[in-house]
């Protein structure tokens, strides 16, 4: 009898937390697609990411912007610091320690290394090694959690985005639960200095690049399941419309090679769960508060996919065995190879891109 007092207590005091505990997070409803099916079609499941190997050091901690540059990679790691090394991991150098979280990491043509921070805003690293803040808002609106940059081939404007003005670095779950429209895709002058907005109310703006001709620049929608475009220049300059819609993952950043293709990592599959309670705001406040003690529903699994101009998918490389590189964040063409980047990993990885494009 007693015992099932205590265990009638328990039930009672799990269902008080679920439904009482405080939280920020005010969920929206919406509807998302049908996830696309993992087992068959484009997005069928493979191991083709199993043949990824270890590339510079061994010992770092979430390696997740990436660039390579003269046989070095550059990446910005979980502490702050912005990190220079070579392949093998045996030459490194710490370049600057922004003091925040670097996401994302361009080069302007005139030398200065442009970062993404998720905590301090866009930031430039000079020669010297001077950090210099660009810009910390827009409209008046503080950058809540500053992601990725991308700078077009003139060095006028950097790209940015602001995954979210309400959440801080840290709480992605939270904004993506709470589906509120509050990231921003923002532009950068760096001869004026002044920033604008660009698109507003996207769901987690999270990785940015430009296209063809710098014609126009993607931004992922995390928390939408897409990637959203904004043209530049042509016929449709200032408008903007969907690359790509109801991708099987959470994309997270994504990289164009150049010429024909771009580059887009998912965090992870999406999670049926969230899918299915997504118009229900009562019962997704109830999953927040039960992720203050649960792990957060995320499967490990490696997924990268490869995008024509078109927005079509032309590369589709899964790993969900033991011990896979996972989550990837940031994947780069680069040469022969395609590298990755992580958020939460200890090293970078990279596959040959022959095996990529099997």
């Amino acid at each position: 009898m007693r015992l099932r007092h205590w265990l009638l207590l328990l039930l009672i005091v799990i269902a008080a937390f679920l439904l009482l505990m405080p939280t920020k997070v005010e969920p929206v409803a919406w509807t998302p697609s049908p996830a696309p099916s993992l087992s068959e079609g484009v997005y069928t499941e493979n191991q083709r990411l199993k043949g990824t190997t270890q590339v510079g050091p061994g010992d770092i901690e979430g390696p997740e912007a990436l660039l390579l540059e003269n046989e070095f990679l550059l990446t910005g790691l979980h502490d702050g610091r912005l990190l220079r090394t070579s392949l093998d991991g045996k030459e490194r150098k710490v370049l600057a320690d922004t003091g925040g979280r670097p996401l994302g990491l361009a080069r302007h043509p005139n030398g200065l290394l442009v970062i993404a921070d998720g905590v301090k805003g866009l930031l430039s690293l000079d020669a010297q090694g001077r950090l210099i803040a660009l810009a910390t808002e827009a409209n008046g609106t503080p950058f809540g959690f500053t992601d990725d940059v991308a700078i077009d081939k003139s060095g006028h404007y950097a790209y940015f985005s602001d995954a979210t003005s309400r959440w801080g670095y840290g709480h992605d779950g939270e904004a993506i639960i709470e589906h509120g429209g509050d990231g921003r895709l923002l532009r950068y002058d760096f001869q004026t200095g002044k920033t604008s907005v660009l698109l507003d109310k996207l769901e987690f703006a999270n990785g940015v690049t430009l296209g063809p001709d710098d014609a126009y620049v993607l931004v992922n929608e995390t928390g939408a399941y897409r990637i959203s475009r904004y043209w530049l220049s042509g016929p449709k300059a200032g408008t903007h419309d969907l690359f790509i819609d109801n991708l099987p993952g959470l994309p997270d950043n994504l990289a164009f090679n150049g010429h024909d293709r771009f580059w887009v990592a998912l965090y992870t599959p999406r999670n049926s769960l969230l899918d299915r309670t997504a118009g229900h705001p009562f019962i997704r406040k109830m999953i927040v508060r039960a992720m203050m003690v649960l792990p957060k529903p995320v499967e490990k699994r490696g997924f990268v996919l490869g995008l024509d101009l078109d927005g079509k998918v032309v590369a589709n490389l899964q790993d969900s065995s033991e011990g896979n590189y996972s989550p990837i964040t940031t994947v780069r063409e680069y040469g022969d190879w395609l590298y990755f980047g992580s958020l939460k990993a200890t090293h970078m990885a990279r596959l040959p891109l022959a095996e990529a494009l099997k």
